[in-house]
């Protein structure tokens, strides 16, 4: 991140290792913003491009910013031995406040995409008291099973493995009309991941359960009593799984932001424009008042 100091730390976790890269100071008792990316990605791929913007920078020297990779995500990570356990989503859910502890943190607000959306929801269910706010883009709580279907279906795992993570990030018509931007990350995919961590990653999240606060809602009683931001782009792979999750969850905490012509990766003008009132504000807004002027999106609510 631009202008701030950072560096990175292994962790030893109730789960394991995590890889975890803290940029600037925590500020007294403001929450700090933690990452957390999807798969096919860590934290570098996923969140670099949004905080080396200058626009976030107006947002990062407010708060402090803790990027979580998960293991065996990271740039030159190692494979893990044979017979290694992969942490289930539950569990790596479960890692997070041995971070924030050995961290002295307080609270968070939560960004995550995709697998790390859902790892951050579980978070939230957890622990409350420690989570202020949720952006959550590209979020799916169900478990779909399409990447093993896939795997069965393919030979040849390891020359699979990046078509079936680009085809989970983008949509259709993102891979036709940005192919530099696909190129890119499935360069990434095939020479900067460790492919047999993926895989295990890849199963963990597959093998996903979906929450109960999401599949069984009552008034009252919804996926996180914090504050949430929904975001999506109309063209995303995730954009019905999307629209169904903030179906589930309590209007009054919950604002869905759809971003208009945007696939899977949010334009990060738009996006900024929409943390940016989510984080400065205390965290209240309604959705009507959520996208500032110039910006083309729709926002739903319940």
């Amino acid at each position: 991140m631009t202008g701030l100091t950072s560096f990175e730390q292994d962790l030893e976790t109730l789960h394991g290792s995590l890889h975890v890269t803290l940029c600037g100071t925590p500020k007294g008792s403001r929450p700090v913003i933690l990452t957390y990316h999807d798969i096919g990605m860590n934290h570098k791929t996923c969140y670099n491009p949004l905080f080396n913007s200058e626009d976030m920078q107006e947002i990062t020297q407010h708060f402090a910013v803790c990027h979580v990779d998960a293991p065996g995500q990271q740039d030159g990570a190692a494979s893990f031995p044979t017979g290694y356990m992969y942490p289930s989503m539950d569990q790596l859910a479960e890692m997070l406040p041995g971070v924030l502890q050995q961290f002295g943190l307080k609270s968070i607000i939560g960004m995550g995409t995709g697998a790390g959306a859902y790892i951050l929801t579980r978070f939230a269910l957890n622990n409350p008291e420690m989570v202020e706010g949720l952006v959550l883009i590209n979020v799916n709580p169900c478990a779909e099973g399409w990447m093993d279907w896939a795997a069965s279906k393919i030979s040849g795992w390891t020359q699979a493995l990046p078509d079936m993570v680009v085809s989970h990030l983008f949509g259709k018509e993102e891979m036709q009309n940005n192919v530099e931007v696909v190129h890119t990350y499935r360069h990434h995919i095939m020479n900067d991941m460790n492919p047999g961590n993926l895989h295990l990653f890849i199963n963990a999240y597959n093998r996903k359960r979906r929450p109960r606060e999401v599949q069984h809602p009552a008034r009252g009683h919804t996926a996180s009593e914090c504050p949430a931001l929904l975001v999506v782009g109309d063209s995303s792979p995730a954009v019905d799984a999307v629209v169904e999750c903030n179906s589930k969850l309590d209007p009054t905490k919950t604002t869905l932001l759809k971003m208009a012509d945007c696939g899977g990766l949010p334009q990060i003008s738009q996006f900024i424009s929409a943390v940016g009132f989510f984080i400065h504000y205390p965290f209240i807004q309604p959705a009507t008042s959520l996208p500032p002027t110039g910006v083309r999106v729709s926002c739903y609510g319940i």
